[in-house]
């Protein structure tokens, strides 16, 4: 079916029409809401706005959203649906939260339910000028209609149940595309189980053992501890947040009694295990550490924080999820998101392309919506009445082992920054398949307050928090495929064969880091040839308003941000001025402009020294921090923290407040985590 001929005006905004606009969030309310200042008439305000703001964009008859900007792979015609299908989404949380009555002298709610019933009908009838790309084999139309599956659900009071029958029957046939398709094998699967399960709902035909069997495949992706891989290999991310933990519980309530409550109790037990963990991803400002793909979702973080209390499956007391929940919305509308327009971009803050992926359209960020599901818990319910309590980070600082994903949490409460270290999520499939290097999910750490150097230059990549040997000025090795060994406690462990500019594997690396505080010590054992040069990064920090200084020395270098935000890296054993064997070690800083989310203006400190040749151990204690008592004491981070090499081959470490560690021998092949 070929793309509809629509009016040349079609995605150019036109004037708004009755939908009423909330463009001021009301004030903080304090006393409630002592951390954030947000309650819930602040998260009903920016969802009017987000839905406002969208409408000048849709086309005459309301059934897309077509939004300027780059075009996803899918086409125009795709992006248009989904724009409806995500505010969609926003819009039914908005209703369904109001009991679908407006508020005294309002009509915001009836008008939402007027506007999408009237999209529904155009974008769904096939002879329509509005009708939407047909649900075929791994099209993107299949992540649209489990928008709208959901939101039909959520609404069905006020939306479905007043449809025409002609216009029931014409969703019901386009849902019905799910039926026998082809779906890609990952989360996908879970919009194929909610449609169908829809469609069971309103006795439409659908496939009962389609839907088991994704749900099967749940089963199949736990790897324990709350956490699933999103299809087979190491895929870890925010997926788990946003779609592997969602889905389910969005089923369960579409399903009802139909649902088999050993099922549900299986998701239940994993989302509340999950939601233990979740809570320490968010930083004392809101911020969710910035790792992995689709991060244009921003606040859909949110989402398994509400979902955890609609299914009755959280650990956390009301006053703790909504102060997280709330902390992420704050944080974007604190850093102009969305933007003036009332829109939401493709970027992080500003507008930046190289954080989204090819298969983002201009309203994909409006996934963003799910971090809305709070509104359908009514007004009165504990999570919007209780005071906020602290986060995690809030209070103390915290060490969160997660051997599944292979990753370790440590966050400190002097400046809220919580920062991951990674030694287990690549996102590639098993092998055979080809190793490749992606800045989202290879880097050594992650933060909530920096984001990986993503420069826009195909091929390029960014020397940050990442080890590389060198054979020439523009040959840096990759980490590609990693292999974890070990996490537990304040240690984690891994290795990887560097990857060439060929794409080839070579050499190893084996990597081991210990945390304390806002410090990590990396030690690398390294395999490689002599003649090659190691360079080894620290953070790379990054804001619009001044490119951050940098300071260097024999054996470091920092760089650091007006506001004091700073990452230093500084060499500990094998390099020059440590203990023998070592080799010369030079401190630099790499400046960058537009090669970062969280900034015009970008900085990395970094180290390099040659390698010897056969294997030899480094040590480096790399630092991010916003605290002054630790960057303001750069004595204490280059004289106060030392490692020594045991004769067993282990390294026994003293960090800068005097506190110990221990780093056992790297070296052999170890048992992989799987």
């Amino acid at each position: 079916m070929s793309a509809p001929h629509l009016p040349a005006d079609a995605g150019h905004p036109r004037p708004a029409t009755r939908l009423a606009s909330t463009t001021q969030l009301p004030p903080a309310d304090r006393r409630l809401s002592p951390y954030t200042g947000y309650t819930r008439a602040h998260w009903e305000a920016a969802a009017d706005r987000l839905l406002t703001a969208l409408l000048p964009y849709a086309t005459p008859h309301l059934a897309q959203y077509r939004l300027a900007g780059r075009t996803g792979y899918s086409g125009e015609w795709s992006d248009g649906v989904e724009g409806y299908a995500r505010s969609f989404l926003l819009a039914a949380f908005r209703i369904a939260g109001a009991g679908g009555v407006d508020a005294p002298g309002s009509t915001v709610v009836g008008d939402l339910i007027e506007r999408y019933a009237t999209g529904l009908a155009a974008g769904t009838d096939p002879g329509h000028p509005e009708h939407w790309p047909p649900v075929t084999d791994r099209g993107q139309p299949m992540v649209e209609a489990a928008s709208v599956a959901v939101a039909m659900h959520e609404t069905r009071p006020w939306i479905w149940d007043r449809l025409p029958d002609t216009v029931r029957q014409n969703v019901a046939a386009w849902l019905g595309g799910f039926i026998g398709a082809d779906v890609n094998d990952s989360n996908w699967r879970l919009f194929q189980v909610v449609a169908e399960e829809f469609l069971a709902s309103v006795d439409a035909p659908h496939s009962r053992t389609e839907i088991e069997a994704g749900l099967a495949r749940l089963d199949d992706w736990y790897r324990g501890g709350g956490w699933y891989t999103d299809g087979d290999g190491r895929k870890f991310d925010y997926y788990n947040a946003w779609a592997l933990h969602l889905y389910p519980v969005l089923w369960a309530r579409i399903a009802g009694a139909r649902a088999d409550p050993s099922v549900v109790a299986s998701h239940r037990a994993r989302l509340r295990t999950f939601l233990t963990t979740h809570q320490h991803f968010f930083g004392s400002d809101g911020a969710p550490v910035h790792q992995g793909r689709s991060l244009t979702y921003r606040y859909a973080t949110a989402a398994p924080l509400w979902a955890g209390v609609l299914a009755d499956a959280t650990p956390l007391p009301p006053g703790r999820t909504r102060r997280l929940a709330s902390g992420a919305l704050k944080h974007f509308t604190d850093h102009e998101v969305p933007d003036q327009r009332g829109l939401l971009s493709l970027g992080w803050y500003r507008p930046y392309l190289p954080v989204t992926q090819p298969y983002s359209g201009p309203a994909s960020p409006y996934w963003a919506s799910k971090a809305f599901l709070g509104l359908l818990l009514p007004s009165d319910h504990p999570v919007w009445t209780a005071r906020e309590e602290p986060g995690p980070v809030d209070t103390a600082d915290r060490y969160t082992a997660l051997p599944a994903p292979g990753w370790l949490l440590h966050s400190t409460a002097a400046d809220g920054i919580v920062r991951l270290v990674n030694h287990g999520s690549d996102r590639l499939p098993p092998p055979p398949a080809t190793s490749q290097d992606s800045p989202h999910y290879t880097r050594f750490a992650y933060s909530s307050a920096t984001a990986p150097e993503t420069p826009p230059a195909e091929g390029e990549f960014g020397p940050d928090n990442h080890i590389a040997l060198l054979d020439g000025p523009s040959t840096a090795s990759r980490r590609g495929r990693i292999h974890p060994l070990y996490t537990a406690d304040r240690l984690a462990a891994s290795w990887h064969r560097p990857l060439g500019p060929d794409g080839e594997e070579h050499s190893r690396i084996d990597t081991a880091s210990v945390v304390h505080g806002p410090w990590e010590v990396r030690v690398h054992r390294i395999e490689a040839p002599a003649g090659v040069t190691v360079r080894e990064g620290g953070w790379a920090v990054a804001c619009d308003s001044a490119p951050p200084m940098g300071e260097t020395g024999p054996g470091w270098a920092l760089a650091r941000r007006r506001d004091g935000l700073t990452t230093a890296i500084v060499s500990l054993l094998g390099r020059q001025d440590a203990p023998a064997p070592a080799t010369p070690c030079h401190g630099d800083v790499a400046h960058a402009r537009d090669h970062n989310a969280y900034g015009l203006h970008s900085a990395t400190p970094l180290l390099t020294s040659p390698h010897p040749g056969g294997t030899h151990l480094l040590a480096t204690l790399v630092v991010l921090t916003a605290d002054p008592a630790v960057h303001g004491n750069l004595h204490a981070l280059r004289a106060g923290t030392r490692a020594v090499l045991t004769p067993e081959g282990a390294v026994e470490i003293t960090f800068p407040d005097g506190t110990t560690g221990r780093v056992p021998a790297l070296g052999g092949r170890g048992v992989e985590q799987h």
